[in-house]
């Protein structure tokens, strides 16, 4: 080959950038796309048509018996891949608004669980095409028809391109932007629970399916046959309130090969806590929303003197619940408010956890792990079932030497999380000691103060006069709003007894 071929000769990560690339131009073009929030919705729904199409007709070469999902006009090998056949302009809008997605929402399924077709169902029920233009479509079409789903270095080039448009969606998100947690925080969660094979892994907020791929990345890498890899790809589930990250779930989990995820768009706090009890697992991985409010009718499932208007209590409710039955384990993230509350009915949500399980680690992450959307402290707490707890161990992971915050441009990495994995003491928790950042707390005395969790390190003075005065007062309004819940709590307590 000549120096001039082998240049022309693309890698699959330069061939795929360059059609995510183009593909992206395509849509700024059009009217109907106003930003990342709506283009990488728009080009989800069409890879994942795409990748499913080359998924059957890849099955049907291996088992001719094998009977395609969609009807035929459905399928993207027939409306899409043959540009000479497909509709054009203002007819292919027509048609897809029309014809393609209605038809796609109406799939009836089996009813049998993980059939594809309620699956796509549901995807489609709520995804709409944004794009204006019948030709820019076509043009954004012919870029898609270019990634090859039958091949591994396609998936698994697509699947890291992928993750990191969804970061960038998560950017463009602001505020909203509920969806997203930094990857190297999903590793150590999933390292340090470390489910194995055979065991069921749960996410009941499941956003865009980072906690799921992580769970069964790791046990692939645990299974020696193709019927260990197709357990591994049972082993895990999840629920997602919102439609547009379910969609992004469902794309994720794709390509990363989990051909049918089991992953149901539903809110976990919908269902009463006896029925969560059934349903048991053995891991739960998770980082449930926090700081909004729940409907009555979901609150209704949990008990009268537990019931708070804070979702991340009411998750936490949820998550001990389906440890129960299996006496499974979990790494779950909430804000420090779930650390110092200590009246009411975070006190005693906090005392089954201190008395049913065994809280054996508490991770304090530093300062701006999910920047720009809360610089409120978070924290990672590990448990399992099977209390009372004696001791907790606190690590509080330090900044980077020289840093005061994590920034877009200098975000969390994984790495920095050696030290910890170092010291955690393998899965039994073995060699534990206490250093500057490690300590550990006797559990006994904790209820005299409502189970306060909210402790500093003991070997090294408090750093207030460190932190940027943007990180205090959001951190003070989060205790005000612990506040203003408890006492929207005491209220409705106090209205039920009149």
């Amino acid at each position: 080959m000549t120096r001039a071929a082998k240049a022309s000769v693309q890698t699959p990560q330069a061939r795929l950038a360059s059609v995510i690339k183009t593909s992206r131009d395509i849509m700024r073009k059009d009217a109907g796309l106003n930003g990342d929030l709506d283009r990488l919705p728009q080009l989800s729904w069409l890879l994942f048509l795409k990748a499913f199409d080359d998924l059957e007709q890849n099955r049907m070469i291996v088992d001719p018996g094998y009977q395609p999902v969609l009807p035929t006009e459905l399928r993207w090998s027939a409306w899409a891949a043959d540009p000479t056949k497909r509709k054009q302009g203002d007819a292919l809008i027509t048609w897809v608004n029309g014809t393609l997605l209605p038809g796609l929402a109406g799939l009836e399924g089996s009813g049998n669980a993980g059939d594809p077709r309620a699956t796509l169902a549901t995807v489609f029920k709520e995804t709409n095409n944004r794009m204006l233009s019948g030709y820019l479509l076509g043009d954004l079409i012919d870029q898609i028809d270019k990634v090859h789903f039958t091949s591994a270095d396609d998936i698994h080039t697509m699947a890291h391109l992928y993750e990191s448009m969804l970061r960038e969606m998560r950017d463009a998100a602001g505020d909203s932007g509920e969806f997203y947690t930094p990857r190297p925080v999903i590793r150590l969660m999933v390292e340090q629970v470390d489910p194995r094979l055979g065991e069921t892994v749960l996410d009941p907020a499941v956003g865009t399916g980072g906690f799921l791929v992580e769970a069964y990345e790791h046990l692939r890498a645990e299974a020696r046959s193709a019927t260990e890899i197709a357990t591994a790809k049972r082993s895990i589930s999840g629920f997602e309130k919102k439609p547009l990250p379910y969609l992004l779930c469902q794309m994720n989990l794709l390509l990363h090969e989990v051909e049918q995820p089991k992953v149901t768009r539903t809110n976990s706090l919908s269902f009463p806590l006896a029925d969560q009890r059934k349903a048991g697992v053995d891991v739960v991985l998770t980082n449930p929303p926090f700081g909004g409010e729940e409907e009555s009718s979901s609150l209704e499932n949990f008990p009268a003197d537990s019931r708070t208007a804070e979702t991340a209590w009411l998750f936490l409710q949820v998550v001990m619940a389906r440890l129960e039955k299996r006496k499974g384990r979990c790494g779950i993230v909430v804000p420090n408010g779930v650390l110092f509350a200590n009246e009411g009915a975070p006190a005693r949500i906090k005392k089954k956890l201190l008395t049913e399980f065994n809280l054996h680690t508490v991770v304090r992450l530093p300062n701006g792990v999910f920047a720009p959307y809360t610089l409120i402290p978070s924290n990672l707490l590990f448990f399992e079932y099977g209390g009372p707890t004696k001791d907790i161990w606190f690590y509080e992971q330090p900044l980077p030497e020289g840093r005061k915050n994590y920034t877009k441009t200098k975000p969390l990495r994984f790495e920095e999380f050696t030290d910890v994995q170092a010291w955690w003491g393998g899965r039994d928790r073995v060699g534990r000691v206490e250093n500057e950042h490690a300590w550990k707390v006797d559990a006994a005395p904790l209820a005299a103060d409502g189970y306060n969790l909210d402790l500093r390190n003991p070997h090294r003075a408090d750093d207030l006069a460190h932190r940027s005065p943007e990180e205090l007062v959001k951190e003070l309004i989060a205790v005000e709003e612990q506040v203003l819940a408890a006492l929207r709590d005491l209220q409705a307590e106090l209205g039920s007894d009149a």
